[in-house]
């Protein structure tokens, strides 16, 4: 055999912390068919500064789809079934650099995906700048081993195959049909080159993360062996690997047969299958799913012949409504016949390879007025690959290599559902029959109506009220993940542990915004020494951070007068503007100057906030160069008064170092304090922190500028005149 090496890989991906399925960093890889060597190459790397420590690095391996993770240990969605992914760790201790491999042998073909993400995240809110995180590098490449010339095994044809050695396995490929209820291997001949006992091992089907039903048989001396097979997987190639168990240099000589039972379906005419399409599409309103298909009752059915056959096959249309989005038209109506000679088939298409990365709603009504016995129920199981032929003998809903999803209905429980989280690339399949407790003879002539809702999602339930749905991206592959507020978790967020109650939302709502009310002091001592620009910066600081606060909330206490990116920016520009114009205010400047530096640093402000609005830069650049032209304009003041300005004693000891030390009060806890936890409480002490050192730092009003005379304003009716040399102008 002529074996093929080929070496697949992508580019290396920043970890990030766990806190929600989007900080898991996915890759997507596609492996050939025929391959019988599978191994991945993972290499985890970190900086080399003193803020990178030990890592520990979890890496999920999923077929199919992506793995389907829970590092937080929180609830799942009820009626979800969840299987844990398969996965292995990688440390990142002294070394700044790992290098691990995965190997799996004949691997199953079709998309292959890894995740990996670092532990738990902290939940500490960290200021852009302030600090440098540790960057943990990771990257997955995959060499696959696979064969050019895979022998091909003939239904019904015996083949005899040669064993050379121990060392080399023999591979050969079946092709299973549709409608194959059932396959049989059989091994004979077996004979040695060293004329001894045979033995030999034969692996039928691939090997699948993270659960894996590859079938095992043993055959020793040359009695012939065979394994049975119920519903192997349709219109698909399978793998058998023999491999001899004697000795290194002997060869083994054996004879295989592969042999299936089909099934013959029955199902309505696809003419009229047509037919009924047409008019469903020409009549239907859009988003009625199938209002003008006839009833079940009313389809013509060759009765005789669905009793003869082994599955009744019901018609479904496959309508793609948006990305990873997906709905199923029955085209003889919602209802489906049930019976319990046979059990009736639905196809659920989900095999274009973008639809692995949402989850599959499956729901089911029984019509209770449809089954005369009381005591009968609706057994249903939804698989991937091959449906399940045989539900009144086995109720356990597994096929020849997978586990199927099990649901039922009943008289006493009528309805049913089932949430299949990242469904695997597959053909899905939904099989229901009807079981009666004494016996099939029971139920020969009875029939259940069952009305099924299937349907594609990118969130189930579009993650509720307290959780956003949002769309990633790995390279051109598209799923889907929900990001959780208000300490809700779980995968659909549906889990409410650590959820903060309405009350509490409310509170949170209340400091964040009320707050802001602490600017009005700051603004009245602003108006009372004529600092009207000032007073105006603040008035729009306290307006925009109130609303914004109110639109930033993550429950259902909320309020957005505008859109929330707006408000974000507008909050973002009045908060270092205020800081801007106050240090320029303490710095004493000429009006003109003043007001020239207001309208430069608020415009180049503005600019650097549309660049980078988290940054620290934003924040800290305007403030230090204020810094730096206020201490020169004190320095200049001071030079020209010869003694330290300001010169009184009492401004510094009851304005300016109160003021100072509730700034710098503030700016600890707004970058070394604040938490997802504690924001509520710790953000709003900002907020009161920053107003109040405003309102101290503040400089008297000029010594020529008279209080407001409101009373004497009001009464004498006329304007009082300034004879101020600043508003004498020469006119020629």
């Amino acid at each position: 055999s002529l074996y093929v090496s080929e070496y697949f890989s992508q580019s290396a991906q920043k970890l990030s912390f766990y806190s929600w399925y989007g900080n898991a960093k996915l890759f997507h890889f596609h492996v050939p068919e025929d391959t019988v060597l599978l191994r991945w190459l993972l290499q985890a790397s970190r900086g080399k500064g003193p803020e990178c420590t030990s890592m520990e690095i979890t890496v999920h391996f999923r077929h199919g789809a992506p793995p389907v993770i829970n590092p937080l240990g929180t609830r799942f969605p009820a009626n979800a079934t969840v299987r844990p992914s398969y996965n292995i760790s990688i440390t990142l201790g002294s070394a700044v650099q790992n290098t691990t491999f995965v190997n799996v042998t004949t691997p199953a073909a079709g998309d292959w995906f890894i995740a990996a993400h670092l532990p738990e995240a902290a939940g500490r809110i960290e200021v852009k700048g302030f600090s440098t995180p540790c960057p943990y590098m990771f990257q997955a490449d995959m060499f696959v081993l696979r064969l050019t010339d895979m022998p091909v095994l003939e239904a019904g044809v015996p083949m005899p195959h040669t064993v050379v050695s121990p060392a080399k396995p023999l591979h050969v490929k079946v092709f299973v049909p549709k409608h194959a209820a059932g396959m049989r291997f059989q091994l004979s001949s077996c004979v040695t080159s060293e004329q001894r006992a045979c033995a030999v091992r034969v692996l039928l089907g691939s090997i699948t993360l993270p659960q894996s039903f590859q079938r095992s048989l043993t055959c020793t001396g040359s009695i012939n062996c065979s394994l049975a097979l119920d519903s192997p997987p349709w219109e698909k190639w399978l793998q058998i690997m023999v491999e001899s168990l004697g000795t290194a240099n002997a060869s083994v000589s054996v004879e295989m047969l592969a042999s299936f039972t089909v099934c013959r379906p029955g199902s309505t005419s696809s003419f009229l299958n047509f037919i009924s399409l047409n008019q469903s599409q020409a009549g239907a309103r859009p988003g009625a799913a199938g209002s003008s298909a006839p009833a079940a009752g009313e389809a013509p059915r060759n009765v005789s012949g669905q009793r003869s056959s082994c599955l009744q096959s019901q018609p479904v249309v496959r309508e793609d409504l948006d990305v990873v989005s997906v709905r199923y038209r029955l085209l003889n109506g919602p209802s489906v016949p049930v019976n319990s000679l046979s059990p009736t088939l639905l196809l659920l298409n989900l095999n274009t390879g973008m639809d692995s990365g949402g989850s599959l709603v499956v729901n089911l009504l029984l019509n209770k007025t449809s089954v005369s016995l009381a005591n009968a129920t609706v057994a249903a199981c939804v698989s991937a690959a091959s449906p399940v032929l045989s539900l009144n003998a086995t109720r356990n809903c597994s096929t020849a290599f997978s586990q199927g999803y099990p649901l039922s209905v009943s008289t006493s429980s009528a309805e049913a559902m089932l949430i299949v989280l990242y469904p695997q690339t597959d053909d899905w399949f939904l099989s229901l029959q009807l079981l009666c407790p004494k016996g099939q003879g029971e139920c020969t002539s009875a029939e259940a109506k069952v009305t099924v809702f299937a349907y594609l999602t990118p969130c189930f339930n579009d993650c509720g009220p307290y959780g956003q749905c949002s769309l990633l991206r790995r390279h051109g592959y598209l799923y889907a993940g929900c990001s959780c507020k208000a300490g809700w978790g779980g995968w659909s967020c549906t889990d409410d542990t650590k959820a903060q109650s309405v009350g509490t939302q409310n509170l949170a709502t209340l400091l964040l915004t009320l707050s802001n009310l602490m600017f009005l002091p700051a603004i009245a001592v602003a108006v009372y020494r004529f600092y009207l620009v000032e007073a105006s910066v603040y008035t729009y600081t306290m307006f925009f951070s109130t609303f914004y606060h109110a639109c930033d909330q993550p429950g259902v206490a909320v309020m957005c007068i505008m859109d929330y990116d707006t408000l974000q920016y507008c909050d973002f520009l009045g908060s270092v503007v205020s800081i801007w114009v106050t240090i320029l205010c303490m710095a004493r400047l000429k009006k003109i100057l003043k007001y020239v530096l207001f309208i430069l640093g608020t415009l180049l402000i503005a600019m650097s906030l549309q660049l980078d609005r988290r940054g620290v830069w934003n924040m800290m650049g305007p403030c230090l160069f204020a810094l730096v032209i206020m201490v020169t304009a004190w320095v200049h003041h001071g030079a020209k008064r010869r003694h330290c300005y300001p010169s009184s004693w009492k401004r510094w000891v009851f304005y300016l170092l109160p003021g100072i030390t509730l700034a710098f009060i503030a700016i600890s806890v707004y970058a070394f304090m604040e938490t997802n936890e504690n924001y509520y409480y710790t953000h709003s002490i900002w907020h009161v922190l920053v107003a109040c050192s405003v309102a101290f730092l503040l400089p008297p009003r000029d010594k020529h500028k008279k209080p407001w005379a409101w009373s004497q304003k009001l009464t004498c009716r006329y304007q009082i005149c300034q004879n101020d040399r600043e508003e004498l102008y020469a006119v020629t």
